[in-house]
């Protein structure tokens, strides 16, 4: 079982997202949380696809794997939200965030998250899309929202297991972990691939 394999490997999270720890301890993975200060800058003629997974592999950019055992497993993800053909990333302020989940009401979007999983000999990065349609989100449910939740550190301005994803999605079409930031099945996979790649 890959719980077993993974156990003779030192797993980090190149993450900060509370959201991505909770789901990847939530998956039985034994791991530790690693710090890295990158600049999260794309070419924005990118397709989503093509932005998320290049942030992706961008976080594991400033480790230096040679000075690490070869067991050793990095996982990095990053998520953007794509509504209009716009891509909304994370909002700097109150009023930001109000115009983004306005943006959002009555409204399919795309959440995208791109996720790189790699050793010091190799990586592997993918990504997955998951379509969310919102109900009308009124003036008051959005301002009740920001002041009760603060969410400046999620991309679109919420999160999908909090208050605002109970009462305001209608449909969740794909993973609905993938909304939360992380997409675990997809992980699963990956890291199966990857411990049969290491040996």
């Amino acid at each position: 079982m890959l719980l077993t394999e993974l156990q003779r490997h030192r797993i980090y999270l190149v993450s900060q997202s509370p959201r991505r720890r909770e789901l990847l301890a939530g998956m039985g993975v034994d791991f530790e949380v690693m710090k890295t200060d990158v600049e999260e800058t794309y070419d924005p003629s990118w397709t989503p696809e093509e932005i998320v997974m290049h942030l992706s592999r961008l976080k594991l950019s400033s480790i230096d794997m040679a000075q690490y055992d070869p067991k050793t497993i990095f996982i990095a993800c990053d998520t953007i939200v794509v509504v209009d053909g716009k891509v909304i990333g994370k909002p700097k302020d109150a009023e930001e965030a109000a115009r983004m989940l306005n943006a959002l009401s009555c409204h399919t979007h795309t959440v995208y998250s791109g996720l790189t999983v790699a050793t010091p000999a190799t990586s592997l990065t993918d990504y997955r899309a998951t379509d969310v349609v919102f109900e009308m989100l009124t003036d008051d449910m959005i301002q009740y929202y920001i002041n009760r939740y603060k969410p400046f550190d999620k991309a679109g301005s919420y999160g999908v297991q909090e208050w605002i994803g109970y009462v305001g999605i209608r449909e969740i079409h794909g993973s609905f972990y993938n909304v939360m930031g992380l997409p675990t099945r997809l992980l699963w996979q990956m890291l199966e691939q990857i411990t049969f790649i290491g040996g």
